[in-house]
């Protein structure tokens, strides 16, 4: 197929005609894509070659008359199938908007499967929330239950202290008397020492 394809140059030098003519009928293709070649020069197909002849040939009305019997019926066997370059463009175009498509069914499902996972990770989240929940509901409870271990109402602490082993209570009293004793001697042998000291600077 690369050997049919022919830069606008060497169709003008091979048709007699001007590259802008070339150029100026290349705007009539339904295809806007250009092919290059290595050189990066722009090359036509051999049916874009016959769609374009056929244009310049309707322009410049050209009488072939004048040519070999032989080279006329290989010019007409080369006579431009417009039908087939159109129906090549067509299947052009269906391939391009499948390959769309396609892209756009991908990234469809890619979709779909990061709403799914979405989802998923909502789920779990709502589920460690009612967790949490019920566990802090759980450790409120117990918290209420330990301090009321550990705090005893009024009522019980009256009792506890009504409860004191009565032997405690009277040492406790025998303790407070004795030292009541001890401080009344103490006074006394104070108030005897200062009368003395009196008498004895008078």
């Amino acid at each position: 197929m690369s050997e049919d394809l022919k830069t606008i140059k060497e169709l003008a030098d091979e048709w007699g005609i001007t590259k802008q003519t070339i150029q100026y009928h290349i705007k009539s293709l339904t295809n806007k894509n250009r092919q290059t070649n290595d050189k990066g020069v722009t090359v036509l197909s051999a049916i874009e070659q016959e769609f374009i002849r056929g244009k310049v040939d309707k322009q410049t009305n050209k009488n072939k008359t004048n040519e070999p019997t032989k080279k006329r019926q290989t010019d007409k066997q080369k006579e431009p199938n417009i039908n087939q370059y159109l129906l090549n463009e067509i299947e052009e175009v269906k391939k391009n908007r499948d390959k769309q498509l396609a892209v756009k069914d991908k990234q469809i499902e890619n979709k779909d499967i990061q709403i799914a996972q979405m989802q998923n990770l909502l789920d779990q989240q709502q589920r460690l929330a009612l967790q949490d929940k019920k566990l802090l509901e759980e450790y409120k409870a117990e918290n209420d239950s330990l301090k009321a271990l550990k705090m005893p109402s009024e009522d019980a602490k009256e009792e506890q202290s009504s409860n004191r082993p009565k032997t405690e209570l009277d040492s406790l009293k025998s303790e407070i008397t004795a030292l009541n004793d001890k401080i009344k001697g103490q006074e006394q042998a104070n108030n005897q020492s200062s009368k003395k000291w009196y008498q004895f600077w008078k």
